[in-house]
């Protein structure tokens, strides 16, 4: 058994997929792969498996002569953060949106970037060799295997870091609920609001290592919008399990998700004539809403394919400056290498207070169309590209629609699963196609 890279790092489940004596291995093939740095800088969340995990990765990438620096729990992007300013290479410890038995973990290279899939598929060539012993790789040896230490203080950079993006009391006025997921932004968020002036309610703030996602965050937005709701806040934000997304409801308790949230902050940046080349890059899931409501104000969407990694790539080669995704991952390459939820709820509340206009006009930017998803189980993708009578379906749908919405079909990149998106003017016009390509796709796995 070995492991490999999906859409956003490494997971599987904690002491099964990814046991100890396999994260030791991927920690001397990660210090094999990056030749061996100085130091490595690791962080996680607050699942249970986190500490059990980091032992193991520490082991091997010690045993490869590489110093490991712990930062404790962290939002992954205060880890990517840290990878910059110290230019150094880190692991992030997190499945992110999965629930608590889940683990993974990301590796950035030295600017704080993810790898990109040269490294990814460099690493997974020295784990197997690790792994199935083709190639006898021995460990360091006495004076040669590093050491492992703590960082002092590791949050104050990266509440530093969330103050600095604004002005001084830039928030004041302004009342939040902040929904922390039990996850690695419940002391950082929340404080970074208050610094900045909000009066803040901070709910699924004490993670116990198994209640991280647990019906709250992100991929649980009516937990927050009912807490608005009920305390008459002018927003509320919600982080997942390791803090590099946010989705936010207005005053109403109605969510406004990353689509809603890159037209604000595109029409505010171009505004202020610091969109640069006037676009944005976010993924093939976007709702086509987003580019109705950018491009006849002169603004272009640019897609990339699904992950947040892509993005950045295209952010990087366009020298782009906004991107990011339906599901909360927005990255504002001005002030960070990564999608940084508490970053992203910091600049957007700067835009209510400093416009002076509720969360719910500012959204209503974007009029999205019904979109419905279907995932369908299909143990071997690679089928799916030769499968001319399913395209041809697939087709028939897109003619259908009339140009009032698209198809997609995409092969996960973390389960074993195919994905079916379709948006359309209808929500039952939406639903009855989903569910068409759905059966065909099922019918084609059989």
């Amino acid at each position: 058994m070995t492991l490999s890279f999906g859409t956003d790092g490494i997971r599987g489940v904690a002491g099964t997929e990814l046991t100890p004596e396999l994260v030791t291995a991927l920690g001397r093939a990660i210090g094999i792969a990056l030749e061996r740095p100085e130091e490595l800088l690791v962080a996680r969340d607050t699942r249970r498996s986190g500490p059990m995990l980091e032992a193991a990765l520490t082991a091997g990438l010690c045993a490869e002569g590489v110093t490991v620096t712990s930062l404790g729990v962290l939002p992954t992007p205060a880890l990517a953060l840290a990878c910059r300013r110290d230019g150094r290479p880190g692991v992030m410890i997190s499945a992110s949106h999965n629930p608590y038995p889940d683990n993974g973990l990301k590796v950035f290279a030295a600017g704080g970037h993810k790898l990109d899939d040269e490294q990814e598929a460099e690493v997974e060539a020295r784990l197997a060799e690790l792994v199935d012993g083709a190639v006898r790789r021995p460990a360091r040896a006495g004076a040669a295997i590093a050491g492992a230490r703590r960082a002092p203080a590791p949050r104050a950079p990266y509440l530093d870091h969330l103050t600095r993006a604004v002005a001084p009391d830039a928030l004041a006025g302004l009342s939040v609920v902040v929904d922390c997921a039990h996850g690695a932004a419940y002391l950082t968020a929340p404080k970074a609001l208050r610094d900045l002036g909000a009066q803040v309610t901070a709910v699924n703030d004490d993670p116990d290592g198994t209640n991280i996602n647990d019906r709250c965050g992100s991929t649980h937005p009516a937990g927050v919008a009912e807490a608005v709701v009920r305390a008459g806040a002018d927003v509320g934000v919600a982080f997942d399990g390791d803090a590099d997304r946010v989705i936010a409801v207005d005053e109403r308790g109605r969510v406004v998700d990353g689509d809603h949230l890159l037209a604000i902050m595109a029409l505010d940046l171009a505004a202020a004539g610091r969109l640069r080349h006037d676009t944005v890059v976010t993924t093939v899931m976007a709702n086509l809403g987003l580019r109705r409501a950018l491009e006849p104000r002169g603004i272009r969407v640019l897609e990339t394919p699904v992950g947040d990694r892509h993005v950045l790539a295209a952010m990087h080669d366009g020298g782009f400056v906004l991107g990011g995704e339906q599901s909360g991952h927005l990255i504002f390459a001005e002030h960070a290498p990564t999608g940084d939820g508490p970053l992203a709820a910091v600049l957007l509340l700067e835009v209510m207070a400093r416009r002076r206009e509720p969360l719910s006009r500012l959204a209503a930017v974007v009029t999205k169309l019904p979109q419905e998803q279907r995932n369908v189980a299909f143990p071997d993708p690679s089928r799916l590209a030769a499968a001319e009578a399913f395209w041809a379906q697939v087709a028939a749908v897109e003619a259908e629609l009339d140009g009032d919405g698209r198809v997609l079909v995409r092969p996960s990149g973390t389960e074993p699963v195919v994905r079916v998106m379709v948006e359309a003017a209808r929500a039952e016009q939406a639903a009855a196609a989903a569910d068409r390509i759905a059966a065909a796709l099922a019918a084609l796995a059989d």
